[in-house]
């Protein structure tokens, strides 16, 4: 195997990626950089994992015009790479970023839902390299007319077929007629259907072929399924499976730090101990944690995948997916971490309907196919709990090692109580832990069919003030009444444009108002506002202190809905 060295790259650029712990270079990188270093026009058909960010990002970066003026404003965009996600144009940007810092090379990341203002502002100053979504850069090419393409050297279109399955084609059209016909194109694709072969056929030049087989990643012994469920819903699907799930020791992956840390409280506060394991902790305390879950005096433990490394345990029975993984690989790792040592393994994940397409990235990647499970029901935890009670029941009456529980049975008969009544009664008290572990709702998940999403990209395409709408599923309406029995509907005047997270409206109002937190309902959280369910006997004590609140050290209106 060739070492980068070999393939012409800059030095520099060599030892940049060595020293982010690469050595070797895999096939798709070995074969595609010499070649994309000379201007050639390269279709690759490979899947994530095998190393394609590279095999593209270090020729853009070998070839762009850098030097002398590394901080120039105004300069322009000299690279295009188009992708069908947020997360994706998150993950390439960032990579790109970390090859070429030692070019001052400036990588911005462009696509829906992302502030326009400060978009715009980062082209204006100057940037050499654009990774975004089609919609969002059509916008700022046609509407806006803030995106210049003209100086563009090579575009990159990357994970094409899964571009076209979220009917994206013609704005990659779009975009490809607004770059010079002199441009570099290269293609990725894990699959070349035939759309995607009469866009190279249209728009490329004389490209070079390359297939890249993967070396399979096989989770048998893991038993995988998934939940669509709303981003609101998490918790409360979270909490739902841990009822069900026979879970001797959970390991649960959050995106980042914070979320982490929010997870771990709001299981605890729910009558879950959790513990976590993130970036934030000091190694000693890393240790400490580590060693009380390998000794199973943790049950359940919430990581990133940061911290999660090195953590080497062949009893995890369940890897729970909270946030979904952005790169298909370390879906893999994650899960990986359960069926070890010649056991079976459960992983579950918990997807909201955004996240279908990287749910199918990740089954292509792992070549296997998730199964899609309903949310246990009200009543499905109800029974369960009461056979789990049974059970625990008729161990104790085979050990036949209750003789003072006895007595005290035979001292309430005597004094007239029936022996019937007596065992229900000591049952109930069994269940009283039960209350501490309310059964939370999950609201509907409103899916979309394809057909119906084609038609409202097409609509978005002529109203481009609407186009990010267009590609996120359809939501119910809200409602400012509570559908729930006992609970009354609040609005609290954040939401969404402020950042706010659910964990935060419940720390608020249960600090402020002085209540049990577990008690809230529903959370809805809206653009500029949040919906949330009191029970009737807190809502005049809630309301009595609504000039109290506060997040992030602002007062906040916390009024009926």
């Amino acid at each position: 195997m060739s070492e980068f060295s070999s393939l012409s790259l800059h030095p520099e650029l060599v030892q940049a990626v060595s020293a982010l712990g690469y050595t070797e270079p895999t096939p798709i990188q070995a074969a595609l950089i010499p070649t994309m270093i000379k201007g050639v026009d390269v279709i690759g058909q490979a899947q994530t994992g095998t190393g394609k960010t590279a095999a593209f990002a270090l020729p853009i970066l070998h070839n762009i015009k850098l030097k002398g003026n590394p901080g120039q404003d105004g300069s322009p965009v000299q690279a295009l790479v188009l992708v069908p996600t947020r997360e994706l144009a998150i993950q390439v940007a960032k990579a790109i970023h970390d090859y070429g810092k030692v070019f001052h090379a400036r990588v911005l990341p462009v696509y829906g839902g992302n502030s326009y203002s400060s978009q715009i502002n980062r082209i204006r100053r100057g940037v050499d390299i654009v990774v975004g979504t089609p919609g969002r850069l059509l916008d700022l090419i046609e509407k806006r007319s803030i995106l210049d393409l003209s100086n563009v050297q090579t575009v990159v279109l990357d994970e094409a077929d899964e571009m076209l399955s979220m009917g994206f084609i013609e704005d990659i059209e779009s975009i490809l007629k607004a770059t010079p016909d002199t441009r570099q194109t290269a293609l990725f694709s894990a699959t070349m259907p035939t759309p995607i072969r009469r866009l190279a056929d249209k728009y490329m030049h004389n490209p070079q072929s390359f297939t890249i087989e993967r070396k399979q990643m096989t989770v048998e012994a893991i038993e995988q399924r998934y939940y669509l469920v709303n981003e609101q819903d998490k918790l409360a699907a979270l909490t739902r499976l841990f009822e069900i799930e026979d879970i001797t020791s959970a390991l649960i992956f959050a995106r980042t730090r914070a979320g982490t840390a929010e997870l771990a409280a709001e299981l605890n506060a729910r009558g879950f101990p959790a513990e976590l394991l993130n970036g934030d902790l000091n190694q000693d305390a890393r240790e400490r944690v580590m060693n009380r879950f390998r000794q199973n005096q943790i049950t359940v433990m919430v990581a990133t995948d940061v911290a999660a490394r090195g953590l080497d345990i062949d009893n995890i029975s369940h890897v729970f997916n909270y946030d979904l993984p952005d790169d298909p690989e370390v879906y893999v790792h994650r899960v990986g971490r359960t069926g070890r040592a010649g056991k079976t393994g459960i992983a579950l994940s918990l997807v909201t309907p955004a996240e279908r397409g990287q749910l199918r990235r990740i089954e292509g990647f792992a070549r296997n196919s998730l199964k899609r499970t309903p949310l246990p029901t009200e009543e499905e935890i109800h029974q369960h709990r009461e056979k789990g009670l049974l059970d625990r029941m008729m161990v104790w009456l085979n050990r036949d090692r209750y003789k003072r529980e006895k007595e005290m049975v035979t001292a309430l008969v005597e004094e007239g109580y029936d022996p019937i009544n007596i065992a229900a009664a000591a049952l109930k008290l069994a269940r009283s832990e039960e209350k501490q572990r309310p059964i939370y709702s999950v609201s509907e998940v409103m899916e979309t069919t394809h057909r119906s999403r084609q038609i409202e990209r097409s609509r978005a395409r002529n109203t481009p003030e609407r186009r990010y709408d267009a590609e996120r599923p359809a939501r119910a309406p809200r409602s400012s009444t509570s559908h729930e029995p006992g609970m009354v509907r609040l609005s609290v005047g954040q939401g969404r444009a402020h950042g706010i997270r659910p964990s935060e409206i419940v720390a608020s109002i249960a600090y402020f108002a002085d209540i049990p937190g577990h008690a809230l309902g529903k959370i809805l959280i809206e653009d500029q506002h949040t919906f949330v369910d009191v029970p009737e006997q807190w809502v005049e004590k809630v309301l009595a202190k609504k000039g109290n609140f506060k997040m992030r050290k602002q007062a906040v209106t916390v009024e009926l809905a």
